[in-house]
């Protein structure tokens, strides 16, 4: 793309003027052509100073996670090297299903502002505002179906680590699938499967991870138990700096699982988590609630419960409450 072109060249000159003949002559366009696509920039958001005399000046990118963005400086060698990106979108996670049902290869991402219709787990919808960091990869594993939850502790890992390193918070990861900080959910992880018997045809992953959230915008009976990077930090972050390192933490982490290093990951799970060691109840889908205390996770990323009369129960999926204690 031209547009691209021309911003490769402003990022090498930042601060400086570049005319428009100079740049019409690098890439062998007219200059009505380069005038055409720096307004087109300037309606994507980049702030370019503009003068008949000097030509054009990038002066700022803008807060979107826009696919040129992210592409620049980002260190991974097949995530995120295809990006679908929508300033809206009803789900990242639908849309990645229907890509990866044509072919989409791995590793392909799917970016949103904000969703018409998020979704969590259980069916629940998922509150995807402006700012925040919504998101869908598309993997084809070579682990067998029962394994496909190693996925959601994948993704739990990279996004913990990710949060602890860029922004340096104390995260924690609550099973199955919330990052918390101070008990407070920042991120959640949806993983949803296509599989025959005994393989995976494809698996999805969407995250989502309050950013530059303003928590005011969420219904009343989330705002207590949700917090955002922007409440925590009192500051705006670079959501492009930090989706990147995110995608280059998950790569790594993801090669390790194919090359069967997963007692690394589930060490690393076990580092952050907020669950094992505490007194919980779970949810089932059918309605049944479990309570004990959480002991730990099994290599299928179930969930061990010792019951109040001592025994041990599994648990492979479900909602999950900290409680004070048993009752």
């Amino acid at each position: 793309m031209i547009k691209n072109r021309i911003l490769d060249i402003l990022y090498e000159n930042k601060g400086n003027y570049i005319l428009g003949t100079d740049l019409a002559s690098d890439l062998e366009v007219s200059r009505t052509e380069i005038w055409d696509n720096i307004q087109s920039l300037k309606n994507d958001g980049y702030v370019i100073d503009s003068s008949p005399k000097s030509g054009y000046r990038l002066i700022k990118a803008p807060d979107l996670l826009l696919p040129y963005e992210l592409k620049r400086n980002l260190k991974t060698e097949y995530i995120g090297r295809e990006i679908h990106y929508f300033r809206e979108v009803d789900s990242t996670n639908d849309f990645a299903k229907e890509l990866a049902e044509e072919g989409a290869e791995e590793g392909t991402i799917i970016l949103a502002e904000t969703q018409r219709r998020g979704k969590g787990r259980l069916g629940k919808r998922w509150i995807s505002p402006p700012g925040g960091v919504w998101m869908t990869i598309i993997l084809r594993p070579t682990i067998s179906p029962v394994n496909a939850s190693q996925l959601t502790l994948v993704t739990g890992v990279a996004a913990a680590e990710t949060l602890k390193d860029e922004l340096n918070l104390d995260v924690g990861i609550k099973w199955p699938n919330d990052i918390l900080i101070d008990e407070k959910k920042v991120c959640g992880i949806l993983t949803e499967v296509n599989a025959k018997i005994d393989a995976i045809d494809y698996l999805v992953v969407g995250i989502g991870i309050d950013a530059n959230v303003d928590i005011d915008l969420f219904p009343p009976q989330l705002r207590e138990g949700a917090t955002s990077l922007k409440t925590e930090l009192n500051k705006d972050i670079q959501r492009v700096k930090l989706v990147q390192r995110f995608l280059e933490n998950f790569e790594g982490i993801y090669n390790e699982l194919n090359q069967g290093k997963l007692s690394d990951i589930l060490g690393e799970w076990r580092r952050f988590s907020k669950t094992i060691g505490s007194y919980v109840e779970v949810k089932k889908q059918l309605g049944e609630i479990v309570k004990g205390e959480a002991i730990g996770i099994n290599n299928k990323g179930a969930l061990i419960l010792e019951l109040d009369d001592g025994t041990l129960r599994r648990i492979i999926s479900g909602e999950c409450t900290h409680t004070h204690g048993k009752k």
